[in-house]
């Protein structure tokens, strides 16, 4: 039964479409997930699941990880309204991606336990640093009026860099399960 099994996969692995349409369901639901766990989380100031999640996706899926990152974007203007605050997020994440990406497929599980932490507080504390150039071009802000808007947010900044450390502590098992369930469907080896 395992040979079944594995040739199942094998000829599942090779029929392109059929690795497209599970990988367009896959993003999809990944997006969405991304999407619920902010809403969810929304309780708790600036405090979510989200730069875990693009770390782990990037790890994981490499330049494919935009796919659920922008439609998390999207349902969030969907949600919340195409407005000018949703405006920065097309490219937040974006930075957390390219960052992400900069850590070798072949990085060592003990090193990946201690620089995604910290990657992943670095972007929660730098988020209103990130924010403010979209927020000084779109309100017309001088260089001094930008730094202190960063100043009225540090509180939040602070909040959120201290729980991206805490949920950046489950990149790494969710990066092992992900790699795990992955390679069962047979898409990915």
């Amino acid at each position: 039964m395992n040979t079944q099994s594995k040739s199942e996969q094998q000829k599942r692995a090779r029929d392109p479409w059929k690795k497209r349409i599970f990988e367009l369901v896959l993003f999809a639901m990944l997006g969405s997930l991304m999407f619920c766990s902010k809403i969810i989380m929304e309780v708790l100031p600036n405090i979510h699941l989200l730069g875990m999640f693009v770390i782990s996706f990037t790890l994981v899926f490499r330049a494919k990880a935009l796919i659920p990152i922008y439609v998390n974007v999207f349902l969030v203007g969907l949600y919340g309204g195409f407005n000018l605050w949703w405006m920065p997020y097309l490219y937040i994440w974006t930075i957390l991606w390219a960052i992400a990406m900069l850590i070798p497929k072949r990085t060592p599980r003990w090193l990946l336990c201690v620089i995604c932490p910290i990657i992943c507080s670095l972007h929660g504390f730098l988020y209103g640093i990130l924010y403010a150039p979209a927020q000084a071009l779109l309100f017309g802000l001088s260089f001094e009026e930008a730094i202190v808007w960063i100043a009225s947010g540090a509180v939040f900044d602070i909040l959120h860099g201290v729980g991206n450390f805490f949920a950046g502590l489950l990149i790494v098992p969710l990066v092992m399960l992900m790699n795990k369930m992955l390679k069962k469907s047979g898409f990915y080896s």
